[in-house]
This record gives structure tokens, C-alpha cells and sequence, in this order.
């Protein structure tokens, strides 16, 4: 019996050790850490977080990435920005006419945008982050070549000025995120889950739920441009009563979706599969 009750207590001490020896390994790859914001980055490398950071100022970044090649790397830590209020302006993460920016395993909480990389660049990976109480943008990823995954976007919206609330926007590919809950304040505002901003981006495996557009402004589950754009895979859903706005909208082609909710469930070129 005592054996028996050993085993666990050693398989649980064994598992520890390996959790801390990924986060001291992962560590020893940063180039330097995040203790504070405001913060700017110069330097290319990997730049990490190690403990909790809040901000309040209304405008600008949290974190300004100011070179090419830049990985933040959050370690699952919190950057806050909640304490500015509704009215802020500033972004969570952002870089300018920068390239191959990663950001990843980040919780960006309270900013008008919470990944805001412009400029029409690309290269950039957006993945594993938790972005929650955006209050116009979660994850605006411009460009192109970009790959945007493994992202959960919760409750964006809020911004008093904002004609539309966009969970995620990007140029390129994105996959396998779950957003949930779009909405706005502003008259007759539109929501969106996915915005594709790219004429050859999919939007393949998202889950998207809960858009509620004001007024009479619409719910877009996921968008494309220009008619140039497939989504693949995805379940999209409005909410539990039917929103006037269309499930999959101006997209080349739509394969094995499912959709709910909308007056419109599809406006696709090509269609197969869906439901």
C-alpha cells in the first residue's frame, strides 16, 4: 500500500520539476525581460514577462515594438490596461512598418486594440494569447503573410466612439481561434467575429459566438475581401435569436461551415459542404 501511495507523490514531483525546468529554460532564451510599462523595444530577439504589468495611460502602447524580428513572449502574464477606462486609446501590443513580429502566450486586457501591428509589412505570428475587454480591436494584424492561431478573443467592444467592434482583423491565414462575444455601443455600429484583410487569406477552424451589433448595424461572423478569400471548417453563431447580419460574408469560397443565427447565412462565390 505504501508503494502504491509513493508512485503519485514522485510522478507529481517529476511533473513539477518539468514545469519548472521549461519556464528556466525558457527564460534562459530571453533576450531581456518586460518588468514595467510603458515599455519599448530596440533590440531584436526574444523579450519576456515574468510577472503581472498594468498600465493606465490613455494613449499610445503598453508595449511599443520599434525593430524587425521581434518575439514578446508573455509567459501567460498579464498585461493590463483596464485602469484607463473606456475612453483609451492605447494599444496592447504595437509595431509600425515592422516585420516578423511573434507575440505570443500574452493576456492583453482592457485596450482600445489588443495586438495593433500596422504598416503594410507581414511576416508576423500572432499565437496562443488570450485577448479579453478590447474596446474597438483585439487583434488588428495588417499586411500580409501573417498567421494568426490558437488565440481566444473575449468580450470586445465598448468604445464610445467605434462605428464597428472586430474581434480579429488580419492579412494571411487564421486558424483555430475561438472568439466569443462582439458587441458596440455605438448607434447603429457593426460587429465583427473575423475580418480578412488579405485577398489570398482563410479563415479555417474558428469558432465564433455571441455578436450583437446596436441599432441597426449588423453582425458579420466572418468577412473577406473583395470576394478573394475562402473560410474553411469554421462554426459561427450569432446568439441564441436570430441578429440580422450575414454568417459568412464576400468570401471566393466556403467549405464545411456552419453557421446559425443570421438573417443571411452565407454570400459566398462558391459553396460546398456548409450548413
Amino acid at each position: 500500500m505504501r508503494t502504491h501511495r509513493i508512485v503519485p507523490v514522485l510522478l507529481l514531483l517529476l511533473g513539477s520539476l518539468s514545469i519548472n525546468s521549461a519556464r528556466a529554460e525558457t527564460h534562459a532564451t530571453c533576450t531581456g525581460f518586460i518588468d514595467s510599462i510603458p515599455a519599448t523595444i530596440n533590440t531584436q530577439g526574444v523579450w519576456c514577462l515574468r510577472k503581472d504589468a498594468s498600465t493606465s495611460v490613455t494613449s499610445g502602447a503598453a508595449i511599443t515594438v520599434n525593430t524587425n524580428n521581434v518575439t514578446i513572449d508573455c509567459n501567460g502574464f498579464k498585461v493590463g490596461g483596464l485602469a484607463a477606462g473606456n475612453g483609451s486609446k492605447t494599444s496592447g501590443i504595437f509595431a509600425d512598418g515592422r516585420q516578423n513580429t511573434t507575440i505570443r502566450r500574452c493576456n492583453l486586457r482592457g485596450f482600445h486594440h489588443g495586438i495593433l501591428l500596422q504598416g503594410d509589412t507581414g511576416g508576423h505570428l500572432v499565437e496562443h494569447n488570450r485577448i479579453d475587454n478590447s474596446l474597438a480591436v483585439g487583434i488588428d494584424v495588417r499586411g500580409s503573410r501573417n498567421l494568426i492561431q490558437h488565440n481566444s478573443v473575449f468580450d470586445t467592444g465598448g468604445a464610445p466612439d467605434s462605428f464597428s467592434s472586430i474581434a480579429i482583423s488580419a492579412g494571411g491565414d487564421v486558424v483555430d481561434n475561438q472568439v466569443e462575444g462582439v458587441f458596440a455601443v455605438w448607434a447603429d455600429a457593426y460587429v465583427f467575429g473575423i475580418d480578412l484583410t488579405d485577398a489570398t487569406g482563410t479563415a479555417r477552424d474558428n469558432r465564433i459566438r455571441n455578436l450583437t451589433p446596436n441599432g441597426s448595424g449588423r453582425a458579420i461572423g466572418i468577412s473577406g475581401l473583395a470576394n478573394a478569400s475562402s473560410a474553411v471548417g469554421n462554426h459561427v453563431a450569432a446568439a441564441y435569436f436570430v441578429v440580422q447580419g450575414v454568417g459568412i460574408s464576400s468570401i471566393r469560397a466556403c467549405a464545411n461551415n456552419t453557421v446559425a443565427s443570421f438573417t443571411t447565412s452565407y454570400s459566398c462565390s462558391a459553396s460546398v459542404g456548409n450548413l
